[in-house]
């Protein structure tokens, strides 16, 4: 498909790190961007001042034939899904029938997946709004009659432009500041997908609207130990600084249950912290890999450029809720 046959994006979530990454692997086609500040050096022209949280945009405001993209809080583009689709006298049918949109890729998390059982109400909470929030959005489109895909990627970490994640990035902050960090002597699998990764697939899924799963668990190309990610995080950190402090951090193996007694302080403090860190032993994954849902061939983790931790970065807040 070339860059005149593939539909227009209505671009959600510009300003964070895989909105980032999917304008620059965009940037052969025609994008709006629509949301409440205007990346750095985006034009104009081709900018929707839009708050998913207030009302919707006409209608004619829209590219036709466009698929909406979303790496914004899926539970803030449900309700906006809805009151856009509101507009149309005669229903959302004749709204996008008369061609203003063709598709939706949103964001979740796999947080919808990984901590539906967790004991703390937050996370419970945070399934919750989840789940609705995708239930309303699949129900907008389907009464729309166009195609929807729901992307929940776990771990979204690397950098894109000026923004940065808040998962890994934070691991490798830590390391630079700790001399020594105890870990699980068994820790569960993680999946890390890089947020270039998570754009390209959401730019595949744009470009083959309908075809594929319509809900989708996304990972990295690499599973592999919580332990082992972290030790991959420091080769990447001493790679692009030799002097990198997190290089340094040294990790101390702890057996399971000592590691579980030594964290149990944290149960009255934060009940959602201590969860985090049991769940360190836990496998979150394996999920679909990004390179077979784009038939290319794998990258290894952890896939550059990554969110240093030793350095200011204008972190993205509207990602993926992070996951230990």
């Amino acid at each position: 498909m070339t860059s005149l046959e593939r539909p227009p994006l209505l671009l959600f979530g510009a300003t964070t790190a895989s909105g980032a990454a999917c304008l620059e692997l965009a940037a052969q086609r025609r994008v709006l961007v629509a949301g409440r500040n205007r990346p750095m050096g985006w034009p104009s022209g081709a900018f929707l001042p839009c708050d998913l949280e207030g009302p919707p945009p006409p209608l004619d405001a829209l590219p036709g034939g466009s698929v909406l993209v979303s790496f914004a809080p899926i539970w803030s583009l449900a309700p906006f899904l809805r009151a856009l689709l509101g507009q149309a006298p005669g229903g959302a049918g004749e709204a996008f029938g008369a061609g203003r949109l063709a598709a939706v890729v949103a964001c979740s998390s796999s947080s919808v997946l990984t901590k539906r059982f967790a004991a703390n109400r937050s996370d419970r909470r945070l399934v919750e709004r989840l789940s609705e929030a995708e239930t309303s959005v699949e129900a907008s489109a389907q009464e729309a009659g166009i195609p929807c895909h729901i992307l929940r990627p776990t771990l979204i970490y690397g950098q894109a432009g000026s923004y940065g994640d808040r998962n890994l990035s934070r691991l490798i902050h830590w390391m630079g500041r700790l001399p020594l960090l105890p870990i699980p002597a068994d820790t569960g699998l993680r999946q890390p997908i890089h947020a270039r990764q998570l754009a390209a697939v959401a730019l595949h899924l744009a470009d083959n609207a309908g075809g594929g799963p319509a809900r989708v668990a996304i990972g990295g190309d690499t599973c592999l130990s919580y332990a082992a990610m972290l030790q991959q995080l420091q080769r990447a950190a001493a790679l692009v600084d030799p002097q990198h402090p997190a290089s340094r951090c040294r990790l101390l193996p702890l057996p399971n249950r000592l590691f579980q007694l030594l964290a149990a302080p944290l149960l009255p403090l934060s009940a959602k912290g201590f969860e985090a860190v049991l769940r360190i032993q836990a496998n979150l994954g394996p999920f679909a890999k990004a390179h077979e849902l784009l038939g290319v061939e794998p990258e290894a983790f952890p896939v550059s450029p990554l969110a240093m931790g030793n350095r200011p970065t204008p972190v993205s807040s509207l990602d993926a809720p992070p996951e230990p």
